[in-house]
């Protein structure tokens, strides 16, 4: 419990994690570990209540269950990873909410560890609970638990109150501890305590917390500047649709006054949940505009009002407010719109009126902020139709080169270039190429003048155009000709569809575009020499065209060879196989040995190398 002691302490933990490659070292390891756990469990409040001490145990607590000891999954997480994992932005949530360890190094040491931990300091339940220190050992225990729901059930009864030893489904929260329970959220460390609970919380008890602690309580709890972090939690994890309309009765009429009180982080819990679970998604869209705006209020002033939560809800007279300058956009508000213009089109009109109806300066003030811009890059990543992209798209023309060496603006640059029309795509290319010098000098500036090919407009426009313009033509018809099918399929299993398959579909979609923009970066050139002596439309045109139909032909062929192999595997793998799995699960156009070497001998290597940009 020493500052220095606690350094040597965690460095010996270090040592001994290094050593558990070797099996021979496991019993020597584990008498170690066996005797320090021994003088812990002896008294354990004084360690877990010590800034010092909370830390290395929460080391060995990881030691003893396998864990990496300086993860922050089971470690402190940080806020910002929290709301990420709630508004359904980290990627790795799934696999977060899904660590476990069935197989740990020690686990009847850490068994007994945390059994003992927690039997040694009854009679000190409530400082346990409200410590911010020994907080922290709970809920990196509990995290490292995640798989063991016998356990899980055990430890979780106890930190509610609960003196039962032999916990039955369906009664593991007595009655006699909600209002103590309800209490509790409002310290602050319990509330990080509580929202650890109920992420790695199983079914049936998560379900039985909901029914008989919280429900009833959620916007009480929600105006709370601690309780509303619980409500966060409990609205995130959410398991079915059934729970999400009980949800909606309590706060769904109640966003105007959350977001007035500074509860957005609420508001954006909802909205996530609505699309996680696919229900009550019009009605999210509709409540949080009905929020912003009024009958005093303009639709044009939801987007603003959003990206200025703060400002916005504190100004008294909303229809005289205006973009305030020189302060950041909040990131919640960012979050909320990046939320939003993930929901279908028909959803979101309102926002769309909004962001087209906004000025060309607060658009490029927008896109300069790293908040703003990631809005921007969601609304033209989203489904509304390309017309009101181009909308947007235009009130940064004459800026894209300024953008461009922006930090956060070359991305949205790049966004606008993959939505925007040929003619677009030339003015953004011509404005880049006009700042290629510093551009180049900048971290994304390299990846950026490949990825537009802005040496090649530079130095061959007509073949850029040309290159431009098989693409559109190519992806127009990979989409007609194989999308139509995909496309209304995900429409309507989209009830069903969970956000993992959601991630792995958009993910293949990327792959197959850039598949096609590698192959027509082989068709280009192939035209290379030709298209160079050209002069006149018409054959400008024939080349055109007949890279178009180079480009149908190789996909159609791809189609046909990955229709033959699939059913090749589906007679190979009649049951249930891993391996028949992986391989039917491979993307669409993924490219195979033959692929690459037909592709290699239908490219000329002088032309190539004299065209590569």
């Amino acid at each position: 419990m020493d500052r220095s002691g606690s350094h040597v302490a965690e460095t010996a933990l270090k040592s001994l994690a290094m050593h558990l490659q070797d099996e021979h070292a496991h019993s020597i390891i584990e008498e170690t570990l066996k005797s320090i756990c021994k003088v812990i469990v002896a008294n354990p409040v004084d360690v877990m209540c010590n800034c010092y001490g909370s830390h290395v145990l929460r080391s060995l607590l990881c030691l003893c269950r396998g864990a990496p000891l300086d993860s922050s999954d089971f470690h402190r997480a940080k806020p910002s990873q929290i709301l990420a994992e709630r508004l359904n932005l980290d990627a790795s949530q799934s696999n977060r909410n899904n660590l476990s360890y069935h197989h740990p190094v020690f686990s009847e040491l850490s068994k007994f560890l945390i059994s003992g931990i927690l039997a040694s300091s009854r009679k000190d339940l409530r400082t346990l609970q409200t410590d911010q220190y020994s907080s922290l050992v709970l809920q990196t225990a509990l995290r490292l638990l995640v798989g063991n729901d016998p356990e899980l059930l055990q430890i979780i009864s106890i930190l509610l109150g609960s003196n039962k030893e032999n916990v039955v489904e369906g009664n593991f929260i007595p009655m006699t501890v909600v209002h103590d329970v309800l209490n509790l959220t409002k310290e602050t460390a319990y509330s990080h305590l509580m929202e650890v609970i109920l992420e790695v919380a199983p079914q049936s008890l998560y379900d039985e917390m909901f029914t008989k602690v919280f429900r009833n309580s959620l916007f009480d709890l929600s105006s709370h500047h601690c309780a509303n972090f619980v409500v966060q939690a409990l609205v995130s994890h959410a398991r079915d649709q059934d729970q999400m309309a009980l949800i909606w009765e309590e706060l769904g009429g109640k966003f105007r006054e959350l977001l007035e009180m500074g509860r957005s982080g609420v508001v954006a819990a909802l909205i996530a949940a609505s699309q996680r679970l696919h229900t009550h998604e019009r009605k999210c869209c509709e409540a949080l505009a009905a929020a912003v705006s009024s009958t005093n209020v303009s639709p044009r002033c939801i987007v603003p009002g959003i990206l200025f939560l703060e400002s916005y809800f504190s100004c008294e007279d909303k229809s005289n407010w205006n973009w305030p300058k020189g302060i950041k956009i909040q990131i919640i508000g960012s979050l909320i719109l990046q939320a939003v213009f993930r929901f279908p089109s028909e959803f979101i009109q309102p926002y769309v009126t909004s962001i087209t109806s906004m000025e060309a300066d607060h658009v490029l003030e927008a896109a300069k902020d790293a908040a703003g811009a990631r809005v921007i890059e969601a609304y033209l990543s989203s489904k509304v139709s390309a017309k009101q992209k181009h909308r947007v798209v235009l009130k940064l023309k004459g800026h894209f080169g300024e953008l461009s060496v922006h930090p956060s603006g070359s991305f949205t640059v790049e966004r606008c270039f993959t939505a925007s029309s040929l003619s677009l795509r030339e003015t953004i290319a011509s404005e880049l190429s006009a700042v290629r010098n510093a551009l180049s000098k900048t971290k994304q500036g390299p990846h950026l003048i490949r990825k537009l090919d802005i040496d090649g407009f530079t130095a061959r426009p007509d073949q850029w155009r040309l290159k431009q313009s098989a693409k559109q033509l190519t992806y127009k018809e990979f989409y007609s000709t194989f999308g139509s099918n995909d496309t209304k399929s995900s429409r309507k299993d989209s009830f069903l569809a969970d956000s993992s398959k959601q991630t792995s579909n958009s993910q293949g979609i990327k792959n197959m575009r850039k598949e096609i923009d590698n192959c027509l970066d082989s068709t280009a050139l192939l035209l290379g020499k030709s298209g160079l002596k050209r002069c006149s439309e018409k054959e400008e045109h024939r080349g055109e065209k007949y890279a178009k139909h180079v480009m149908v032909d190789d996909i159609s062929k791809r189609k046909n060879k990955k229709k033959n192999k699939k059913n090749q595997v589906a007679s190979e793998y009649t049951g249930p196989s891993s391996k028949g799995a992986e391989i039917a699960a491979k993307p669409f156009l993924s490219t195979d040995k033959t692929a690459k070497k037909r592709n290699r001998s239908n490219r000329p290597s002088k032309a190539s190398k004299k065209l590569k940009p």
